[in-house]
């Protein structure tokens, strides 16, 4: 959500209406219906993702499932805010000390100190980020593979690359903060305060390129209709699930 309109963690029950406001659909979805799409349009929507994720981190609120689907637009207009989405999954933590809260997120989201079990805190958040940043400029994710342990043990190595050509015409700004944002030591990892004053974002006219990127945008027209199956589909096994477990419930007998 845009800082302004977040609510306070102890308000968080009434996200669910403060959401009933959102009426343009998802970023990413409103990205590849656009006409012109450069690497200063993604520097402008990285910058409103992190401002919303400064706010939260400077209440102590820590987010835990940042991706595509919790990216939304205020309204269907031209230019509109992006806000975040989905608390579910958000805690409060004190300050910057980091702790074990539990396994929580999505597969390709997750940072190396969840995965390896180990205390955690708002740096989980800028792992996503990076992730989303790095969707964001070529339109396929940093780290993939069918096989989870595969996805994860990549995560936890930090294994990514910037392969040709798709990379060779982003910028080495653009770069710099991906870097800085997927990596692996959390201690060492950029935090939202900081990637608000980094060139690719508060020097944007300046740095980053205006030149149209139509194989990110036809490249993210896959990646959204993969994800839109896997939610299909994950729902689907869910339901399925649930009926076969209220099939075995009713035949139990009752005593």
């Amino acid at each position: 959500m845009a800082a302004s309109a977040l609510p306070k963690f102890s308000d968080l029950y009434e996200l669910k209406e403060e959401l009933g406001s959102v009426t343009g659909g998802e970023l990413f979805e409103d990205i590849v219906a656009r006409e012109f799409y450069s690497e200063a349009d993604a520097s402008n929507c990285m910058q409103q993702i992190i401002e919303s994720v400064n706010y939260c981190h400077q209440n102590n609120i820590v987010h835990r499932d940042l991706k595509p689907e919790n990216l939304l637009l205020a309204s269907k207009s031209k230019g509109a805010a992006v806000k975040l989405a989905d608390f579910g999954l958000a805690i409060e933590v004190q300050n910057d000390q980091p702790q074990w809260f539990g396994f929580a997120g999505t597969p390709g989201y997750l940072s190396p100190e969840v995965l390896r079990k180990e205390p955690y805190g708002k740096a989980v958040d800028i792992w996503a980020c990076g992730v989303i940043l790095y969707i964001l400029l070529v339109g396929y994710p940093p780290f993939w593979d069918e096989d989870q342990n595969r996805l994860y043990s990549q995560i936890k190595s930090g294994a990514f690359d910037y392969p040709s050509p798709e990379w060779d015409t982003v910028t080495p700004e653009a770069k710099n903060l991906i870097n800085a944002m997927l990596t692996v030591c959390p201690s060492r990892r950029i935090t939202a305060a900081e990637a608000l004053k980094h060139p690719w974002i508060c020097q944007r006219e300046r740095v980053a390129s205006m030149v149209h990127r139509q194989e990110t945008v036809e490249c993210l027209k896959k990646f959204n209709a993969r994800r839109k199956l896997k939610t299909v589909l994950a729902c689907l096994v869910k339901a399925i699930f649930e009926v076969a477990y209220a099939s075995v419930a009713c035949s139990l007998p009752t005593y």
